[in-house]
């Protein structure tokens, strides 16, 4: 990467509102050509990496992240034999098929109805005890009926079923022409093996699952710098997670370094570890001596944090990325943008700006995907909740084992937002939505630039600095004109 005007722009601290992308040649036919495969290490078709945060990565989470070809980060919160279940559902799961959601015959309404809205596509498979499917039931099903009606009295039995070994564009042209959200997918015996949703074919020529040698689904999982963490970090590592993100909000620090030196030592090289996070040069060199395969970059620009408000401490985005990034390829590393994401451009910039991946966090917890209930507000909205991983909440948490009077004390040092309401948007309700939207963003932020791959596209980025205004008009304003 390179500035536009380097003899300025490269003495300012720079967000990711301030900047902007050059456009230059581009050689090649589609937009499809490009490759977003991360450089870090083996593993996903697009960079994103959905958050280390408890109300954004869990078990749903973090398999369908690892299906459209990025990774989810399990929180270092979860309990060890919670993280066990999830780790052996994720990597026993179909690399393409969602895993559906099922009832016995005699299952009643009361049964389905906390399962309905587990799933964008809003549909329970009810089968036989031979897994066959024997109908399907959808919210519609639901109206004016008793909540102990048996679901076999009301199951839809005319269902649009699909055969495991369906090509993308016959399973689309099937629900497409039959006009249901979704379709369970059957295997040779009849068995259900899926659920493949309206969208998923089409998805599916675009994303790449993340898997490993075994053809299985990819998943990560944190751990905090206690003193349990090098024994969490070996056993996330016997249970088969892909990398060890160590986790701090500043990694900059004694303790960090000591902790993440065992566990480098500890896990002996079996996986990447990826810690942070850290906002400087001398952090990320400090973190890539301890060991570090991959430094987590950012202090502050998180949608949940309060840490700059509350201490005036952390750095711009951009130029955070950037200065850590130039650091870290020097050494032979990567480094990983984390927070502030809320448009497609954002991660075209980090990416631009040196970073492998990019981690997500509040832009993704708005789905049927992150962890949580749905809930509902006055006018019929419906949102999920959020908090950041240092807010008031987070620590009553993490601290619920030691004595009142510790955790009273440590109550005092917050720096997160412990309540927020964060809206499902029409359109992009699951993380699939998302996903797509910012990948065919980053796709032609990549041809517009004339690069098919990061590297290139590192090579041959020109980055400009704008004024407020500079940005103001690039945002859609021409919505609504009287």
């Amino acid at each position: 990467m390179r500035f536009a005007h380097p003899e300025r722009d490269e003495q300012l601290e720079l967000a990711l509102e301030d900047v902007f992308v050059l456009p230059d040649y581009f050689d090649g036919v589609s937009r499809l050509d490009v490759s977003l495969a991360p450089d870090d290490f083996r593993g996903g078709s697009q960079p994103i990496v959905s958050a280390n945060m408890n109300a954004v990565t869990g078990k749903r989470m973090a398999e369908t992240m690892a299906r459209l070809g990025g990774l989810g980060v399990l929180p270092q919160d979860m309990r060890l034999e919670t993280v066990e279940r999830i780790v052996g559902h994720i990597r026993s799961a179909h690399p393409r098929f969602d895993t559906p959601l099922n009832v016995a015959p005699d299952a009643t309404l009361r049964d389905v109805h906390g399962l309905l809205r587990k799933r964008s596509h809003g549909m329970v498979v009810v089968v036989d005890e031979h897994h066959r499917p024997l109908g399907v039931v959808t919210s519609s099903d639901l109206e004016g009926r008793d909540q102990y009606t048996a679901v076999a009295r009301v199951m839809s039995t005319e269902m649009v079923t699909l055969p495991s070994d369906v090509s993308n564009a016959d399973a689309f042209a099937a629900v497409h022409h039959a006009r249901v959200k979704a379709a369970p997918v059957l295997d040779a015996e009849g068995k259900l093996v899926g659920i493949l949703g309206r969208e998923d074919p089409v998805r599916a020529e675009l994303l790449r699952p993340s898997l490993d040698d075994g053809e299985r689904l990819l998943v990560a999982a944190a751990v905090g710098i206690s003193s349990s963490a090098v024994d969490r970090a070996v056993a996330l590592v016997e249970l088969g997670v892909t990398c060890v993100v160590v986790d701090t909000a500043h990694g900059h620090q004694r303790r960090m370094l000591e902790v993440l030196s065992k566990v480098r030592e500890a896990t002996k090289g079996r996986v990447p570890i990826v810690a942070g996070n850290v906002c400087t040069a001398e952090g990320t060199r400090a973190l890539i001596e301890a060991g570090a395969d991959v430094v987590k970059v950012n202090v502050g620009p998180g949608a949940m944090c309060t840490t700059r408000m509350q201490t005036g401490v952390g750095r711009p985005s951009f130029s955070s990325v950037l200065h850590c990034a130039r650091a870290a390829h020097q050494l032979g590393r990567k480094v990983w943008a984390d927070g502030g994401v809320k448009h497609p451009r954002d991660v075209a910039l980090y990416l631009a700006a040196g970073a492998s991946r990019v981690m997500v966090g509040t832009a993704l917890a708005g789905t049927y995907e992150s962890p949580g209930d749905i809930e509902q507000d006055r006018e019929g909205h419906l949102y999920k909740s959020n908090y950041g991983m240092a807010s008031a909440r987070a620590v009553s948490d993490r601290t619920e084992n030691e004595d009142p009077f510790t955790r009273a004390k440590k109550g005092f040092f917050r720096e997160g937002i412990s309540t927020s309401r964060i809206y499902l948007r029409p359109g992009f309700e699951s993380v699939g939505n998302i996903v797509v939207d910012v990948i065919t963003g980053v796709q032609s932020a990549f041809t517009y630039v004339g690069a098919t791959d990061l590297r290139s596209f590192r090579e041959r980025v020109v980055v400009g600095v704008q004024t407020p205004h500079g940005y103001g008009e690039g945002t859609p304003h021409g919505s609504v004109r009287r």
